[in-house]
């Protein structure tokens, strides 16, 4: 699995295509529109608790609805941070009762971070939202071009490495 920050990854318009095929050109240009789109869901979703968690915090909660159980050392190298500033973001999780911490019984300095149901709920309400917007989008696409999406979109997600959703798409992921 690659886990990359997608930010850092894309190239500004037309400095890393080959100039020499237009087919390629014009697949890129496409994404990279597409892109736009979904970055502005992405930021629309996190207008909604805007109000609730911070950017960092989010990102915490994810990890965990989509990588299960964590500890403080994996929240800290996932967000790149000292693990100093993962402790005080997930303190501030828990606090809000979003995350529970426990020691891990076979090891107490460790703990084990999982979501609360409000932490899941507030997740949850990210994801539907986003869901939403995106279909408001695909209902709008002509069906042939509908019907070509899937495949299309598995592929390029293959190719970054991304893991598959879970079957019941419900926002969580497997490993």
């Amino acid at each position: 699995m690659h886990m990359f920050d997608y930010d850092v990854c894309v190239p500004s318009p037309r400095t890393q295509t080959s100039a020499s095929d237009p087919a390629l050109t014009r697949q890129v240009d496409a994404v990279m529109a597409a892109a736009r789109v979904l970055v502005a869901v992405v930021a629309s979703s996190l207008a909604v608790v805007e109000d609730q968690v911070s950017l960092p915090q989010l990102r915490v909660l994810v990890m965990l609805a989509t990588h299960g159980p964590l500890n403080l050392v994996a929240v800290a190298d996932a967000l790149g941070v000292h693990p100093s500033n993962a402790t005080r973001t997930v303190e501030r999780l828990v606090v809000a009762e979003l995350v529970d911490r426990r020691e891990v019984p076979t090891d107490r300095r460790n703990v084990s971070l999982t979501l609360t149901r409000n932490g899941q709920a507030l997740v949850d309400s990210v994801f539907e939202h986003r869901r939403a917007a995106i279909e408001s989008v695909v209902e709008r696409m002509p069906e042939t071009k509908r019907r070509a999406l899937p495949n299309a979109l598995e592929s390029f997600a293959d190719a970054a490495g991304e893991v598959p959703e879970h079957p019941a798409g419900d926002g969580q992921w497997t490993r």
